[in-house]
């Protein structure tokens, strides 16, 4: 049995059509045209109600006497688009390791114009967009978000904004920090009582910083043609994060575009890379990880590593500490949540049979944090070193600041996203973009998996009902096969780690490695 699945694979491998660039990049672009087709088909079971359209801006969809599109249709389509996509996305990474190098600016303004023509249609399979419309919309009212929730208002009074959210997040406060209450605010006074409009400006402040980041990981791996194929691969012309990001609106994007000019400028200018971090910071604190990827990188270097602190700590101090200093506190809310889909409800469920609800809980956190440490030391030892493009050719990319951060954040966000308990399909992008700027490794193929089976598991996220049918199938999907595939990410890591050296962690290697740092002529290169 065994054999034989090993003959398929390499079979497979062989294959001349894996390799396909031209076929690669078309599935990709039909998936994205996928996506595209159902948001313009108009409401419907994936695509959001926006209300009544009152002026010429996009979104664009067909109008409602066109008929509301098939349950079946557009779930089915959008779980064939992110199939075709992934499996696209995989030629195509494949076609880069066998030699293929193609004008990387036709293949940036590729994902560019399916980035854009994706947020010209009615948002996807995710009503966050139209909670972060109420909460710009509440401060517009002279209202907090962090106290104040939307439900609050519209049992008491009809606003036209408000009426429009979804469950099941009516009667939770703002989690975000206060760029992203600015930046909600401002698409809230751009809209005015329109959430069609309000919808839009949060579009437009979803693909620009996307859009944004690629160009910027275009620019890093200018150096290097095949790491700039993959920067453009694994951002603008990801077909799982067109899909995640830019048709489900979400603000991922925003603190990331902050996060990655912090890393551009970590060779150049410490003081601003900090303040880049720190920006990101004052959106989601998730960001964390990448600050601490920067501190890594600086660590042999304490007057650079002085300056990013200094950098990091000015947007932070005036966010926090002088302008919103409720939102420090604001993230906690999300805490204790676990998702559909990932590994954790199935132990959950076998943890509640035998004791209280919150000890499940809390049981199922302590392993996702546990399990974040074990996963960071084992991609740490598998993980391959290449330097970032533009490092001095005759330097020890391991001693790199800017190599050591990418590949740290890489680490740390991979392990973080693949042991939360609570993990989306969206949050990829934070590893996306640092992995495309390293070598190729098993990793990109994990990241393809595991995102491939989180967007499929969300096409039906909405809280909406469902016919029967399609409620079973989507329930199988996202609770069954979607769970176990996150699982098998974490199995196959481990294997990965088990069979290149199974290398533990010991106070005799720290003891070594920090007695290193500070002898640059005793690092070893390997």
């Amino acid at each position: 049995m065994l054999e034989a699945q090993a003959l398929a694979r390499s079979r497979l491998r062989d294959a001349a059509w894996t390799r396909n660039p031209r076929l690669g990049v078309a599935l990709i672009a039909a998936s994205a045209a996928t996506t595209i087709a159902v948001g313009f088909a108009g409401p419907s079971a994936v695509a959001l109600d926006l209300g009544e359209r009152t002026s010429w801006l996009p979104p664009w969809y067909l109008p409602a006497s066109a008929g509301t599109p098939n349950e079946y249709l557009a779930v089915g389509l959008l779980w064939l688009g992110l199939l075709v996509g992934t499996i696209g996305l995989w030629i195509a990474w494949r076609a880069v390791r066998e030699g293929w190098r193609p004008d990387n600016r036709k293949l940036f303004g590729l994902g560019a114009g399916l980035s854009v023509l994706t947020a010209l249609v009615p948002p996807l399979t995710s009503a966050d967009v139209l909670m972060y419309a109420a909460y710009g919309r509440l401060q517009v009212l002279g209202l907090d978000p962090y106290d104040i929730t939307p439900a609050m208002i519209f049992r008491e009074e009809f606003d036209p904004v408000l009426i429009l959210t979804e469950r099941p997040w009516q009667d939770t406060p703002s989690v975000y920090g206060p760029m992203a209450s600015f930046s909600q605010w401002l698409a809230a006074w751009l809209g005015g009582e329109s959430m069609h409009d309000i919808v839009f400006w949060l579009q437009v402040l979803a693909v620009v910083p996307f859009l944004a980041i690629g160009l910027i990981v275009y620019r890093m791996a200018r150096e290097d043609r095949a790491t700039q194929t993959r920067a453009v691969l694994f951002t603008v012309l990801n077909p799982l994060m067109i899909w995640s990001v830019v048709a489900g609106a979400h603000n991922e994007a925003l603190p990331l575009v902050f996060a990655v000019a912090g890393l551009w400028l970590l060779r150049r200018h410490p003081l601003l890379a900090g303040i880049g971090i720190g920006l990101a910071g004052t959106v989601k604190v998730s960001l964390v990880f990448y600050g601490l990827a920067m501190v890594w990188g600086y660590r042999r270097e304490p007057r650079k590593l002085v300056w990013l602190v200094v950098g990091a700590a000015i947007p932070l101090a005036v966010a926090y500490g002088v302008l919103v200093p409720r939102a420090l506190f604001a993230a906690s809310r999300n805490t204790g949540y676990i998702s559909a889909g990932s590994w954790a409800p199935w132990f959950h469920g076998l943890f509640s049979l035998v004791m209280p609800e919150w000890i499940a809980r809390s049981a199922v956190g302590w392993m996702g944090w546990i399990g974040m440490v074990v996963i960071a030391w084992m991609l740490s030892r598998v993980l391959p070193w290449q330097a970032v493009p533009g490092a001095d050719p005759l330097a020890n990319p391991r001693r790199e600041p800017l190599t050591v951060a990418t590949r740290t954040a890489v680490i740390l966000t991979a392990a973080w996203l693949i042991t939360s308990p609570y993990t989306l399909s969206w949050y990829d992008l934070t590893t996306w973009v640092p992995l495309g700027l390293l070598a190729a490794s098993r990793l990109d193929g994990l990241m393809m998996w595991r995102g491939m089976w989180l967007s499929v598991a969300y096409v039906t996220g909405r809280s909406v009902e469902f016919s029967p049918g399609l409620q079973t199938a989507a329930a199988v999907v996202r609770d069954g096969l979607c769970s176990a595939a996150q699982l098998l990410v974490i199995v196959l890591i481990v294997r990965w780690w088990w069979t290149e050296g199974r290398e533990l962690p010991s106070f005799t290697r720290l003891r070594a490695s920090l007695a290193m740092a500070g002898d640059s002529q005793r690092i070893p290169y390997d």
